[in-house]
């Protein structure tokens, strides 16, 4: 019997060609640029079949959730990214499962990932989330605290500091978003000359992916596009 591919596989095809075509265009290697499926709200069944047609990083924005998921999803290969913002006390669901923590703002939860990771035998993958845009409603430290924030968490022997990431601003203002994109891509490139390990720039989303990929982006957290539209319950 011939299986015909899901609505959900078919988004996810075209995503991937997509991504190759912008990749192309910008004259970057889709190879160095890691697609991260959000699978927030949906449910295991559709990470599954992703995951059977090649995907392999998928992001949680819910401790919870993502130790649920996990816990279902014993999947050799399977990269858990947790992109949400982080409660402290919430870590203990999220450092057992990630491969790579997005989100990291706070002096208090690098300790607490620190203790986590050492009591796990580990060491956590994460990346700083910058303020580019400096809106209010948007976590991150600001660019000028980057340099002092990155070198305190790097004195904490269970922590990889692997990039930075950032949320595009709140407009349909292509120059401003793409102008916070290369402030990043500064930055990280900056840094990179002191510290070579902080590579990668999680920057990007369904909306805005395109730029993100003219930017330098090598990390893209895109959702809607593969998954559909969320219901929230």
């Amino acid at each position: 019997m011939i299986r015909l591919d899901s609505q959900l596989i078919k988004n996810y095809l075209n995503l991937k060609n997509e991504i190759s075509e912008i990749s192309e265009k910008y004259s970057r290697n889709p190879n160095e640029i890691k697609l991260i499926a959000v699978s927030k709200t949906f449910p295991s069944s559709d990470i599954f079949e992703c995951f059977e047609k090649g995907q392999r990083d998928f992001g949680e924005n819910w401790a919870q959730e993502l130790r649920e998921k996990s816990s279902e999803l014993n999947l050799e290969g399977l990269m858990w990214h947790f992109i949400g913002s982080i409660q402290t006390n919430k870590l203990k669901y999220i450092v057992p499962c990630s491969y790579m923590i997005h989100s990291v703002c706070r002096v208090q939860e690098i300790i607490e990932i620190d203790k986590r990771a050492f009591s796990l035998g580990k060491i956590q993958n994460i990346l700083i989330e910058v303020n580019v845009s400096g809106e209010e409603s948007k976590s991150g430290i600001s660019l000028n605290e980057a340099h002092s924030f990155i070198e305190h968490a790097l004195k904490y022997p269970n922590i990889k500091v692997c990039g930075l990431m950032t949320m595009a601003p709140n407009t349909s203002e292509t120059e401003c978003i793409s102008s916070v994109f290369s402030s990043l891509r500064k930055l990280r490139d900056n840094l990179s000359l002191k510290y070579p390990d902080i590579k990668e720039l999680s920057m990007g989303m369904s909306s805005d992916y395109s730029l993100a990929i003219e930017n330098g982006s090598t990390m893209l957290r895109i959702g809607s596009k593969i998954f559909g539209s969320r219901i929230y319950t």
